[in-house]
């Protein structure tokens, strides 16, 4: 039996001598959101207008300093960063100029800026709002979260605000866990969140104001949120319990 997937054709079955089939299982095909194949626009080509600061120059050529001779292109994580944060997002033309200064392939840059997806190839809101719905947050409530964000920004995951001041992305864990629901926002973390915290933290962005990063819940960090179990007194001093001979 012949089975077509996509331009492909694959055998799915395979007859023994016996004359008996026997069907051979392919796994379902997974799509990303993302296309990772270049598609040339009116605000994303080669001949988009880009080039690094002094400052940013400066910078890479510090960072490019800790490698090798000849190993320069161990830099390209940290120099997409610094072009993506001077840009606002990582045009192809940014890639190509990073290609150049680490005297690297432009695939091999292209490769890189597709695998991660801290890199943003196309254009991004000021403020880049994160939130993650693995295990650990979707059972703190993050499905409630992403719905607030979504009536307060009026953008569905993966849209942009018509004003260009926020981006909604819907992303995998982001490390903390204990502290769920929580979200990024550029930068910054914003944890132990309620839809209360979500319409605070959007108010004062849309105000010019940079909220406090951090559990909103009052606890300073991942401590236990009913109260420190261990370490709840001063520690012994010196030698404590150790022989009084010694």
């Amino acid at each position: 039996m012949l089975s077509a997937v996509g331009s492909r054709v694959i055998r799915t079955g395979v007859v023994a001598r016996t004359g008996q089939v026997r069907n051979l299982h392919a796994a379902r095909q997974l799509r990303s959101d993302h296309l990772f194949t270049h598609r040339d626009n009116d605000h994303n080509n080669p001949d988009t207008p880009f080039d690094f600061t002094k400052e940013n120059k400066n910078r890479i050529q510090r960072i490019i300093a800790n490698y090798p001779t000849g190993h320069e292109a161990a830099a390209v994580i940290p120099v997409l960063d610094i072009a993506q944060r001077q840009h606002g997002w990582l045009p192809l033309s940014a890639m190509h100029r990073v290609a150049e200064l680490l005297e690297m392939p432009r695939m091999r840059v292209f490769e890189v800026a597709t695998f991660y997806t801290m890199f943003n190839r196309s254009p991004m809101g000021r403020y880049h709002v994160q939130i993650c719905t693995t295990t650990p947050c979707m059972l703190c409530g993050a499905e409630s979260i992403l719905e607030r964000l979504k009536q307060k920004l009026g953008v569905k995951a993966g849209e942009t605000t018509a004003d260009g001041l926020f981006t909604l992305t819907v992303v995998e864990c982001l490390g903390a866990c204990v502290n769920a629901p929580m979200i990024q926002i550029n930068d910054d973390f914003y944890e132990d969140l309620t839809n209360k915290d979500i319409d605070e933290i959007i108010d004062d962005l849309k105000a010019g104001k940079r909220p406090q990063a951090g559990p909103r819940s009052g606890r300073f960090a991942a401590e236990p949120i009913t109260g420190l179990t261990s370490l709840t007194k001063p520690p012994y001093g010196p030698g404590f319990g150790v022989r009084s001979d010694l």
